[in-house]
């Protein structure tokens, strides 16, 4: 049995695109499971083929608005947007030459700390970061979304690769988590939700952040690294039991 569950694998993380969306017939929708049948750790990854997808809104508390029915498109509840970014949080403003030339030194010159590497841990943490992408597209009618350009995707894979831990830091509430996550991880756009995940892409991406941001935070000696770690889970819709921390700390690996 899987060691997390899925409270929803497609919701909506970025403005609705303004054209015509792929065809989704080898995509799943998830099931969510309720809080109150979730055990600790040996938690069903409930998957089914449906016929219509998941209408799901996001709001920055972590909770999810759900409706699984095929009504109408005009009854469905519309997307809550994210809050406005934390104020003082640390800014990463990246151009369209950094993008084309995979430069990560924006990470390098961030007002009010000398680099992402040599910043507080803590800092980071409590004052967040965020992204301010300046990316001048090549047809200025171009409709698709940032996420959905490939330049700009390795650029992240490329970021993601480098600071792994990056997740555990950026500004949630703002939708910076969700943000990121549609640079990295496989995705569809659709003109009523938004961004709609591949759910299996979406479960490999979350479990391997837990297993770096976890051990992350404790080298850090940040308090209450579970705690962290299962919110930053649960922003992406999946609940983490602690006894994957005490498999995890059972097993613990030297890097050094």
């Amino acid at each position: 049995m899987s060691l997390l569950a899925a409270t929803t694998s497609s919701y909506p993380l970025l403005p609705k695109p303004n054209h015509p969306a792929a065809s989704y017939t080898s995509w799943s929708s998830c099931k969510p499971i309720s809080s109150n049948s979730v055990p600790s750790l040996p938690i069903s990854y409930t998957c089914r083929r449906h016929n219509f997808m998941a209408s799901v809104a996001f709001n920055p508390s972590g909770n999810f608005d759900l409706s699984l029915t095929d009504e109408d498109e005009e009854e469905k509840s519309q997307v809550t947007p994210p809050m406005p970014p934390t104020e003082g949080r640390f800014e990463i403003v990246v151009d369209t030459e950094n993008i084309q030339r995979l430069d990560l030194s924006p990470l390098l010159r961030i007002n009010g700390i000398k680099s992402l590497a040599e910043a507080d841990p803590k800092e980071l943490l409590q004052q967040t970061v965020g992204f301010t992408l300046n990316y001048t597209r090549e047809d200025p009618y171009d409709p698709r979304e940032l996420s959905e350009f490939p330049d700009i995707r390795l650029w992240f894979v490329r970021l993601d690769a480098t600071y792994p831990w990056l997740p555990a830091v950026l500004d949630w509430r703002a939708g910076e988590l969700a943000r990121y996550a549609a640079m990295v991880v496989p995705h569809q756009m659709s003109m009523r939700m938004g961004v709609v995940f591949n759910p299996e892409a979406l479960e490999l991406f979350v479990m391997k952040k837990v297993f770096i941001v976890y051990s992350w935070l404790k080298e850090q000696n940040v308090p209450k690294p579970k705690l962290k770690t299962g919110d930053m889970a649960r922003m992406l819709g999946f609940r983490i039991g602690d006894e994957l921390f005490d498999l995890i700390d059972a097993h613990n690996v030297d890097r050094s």
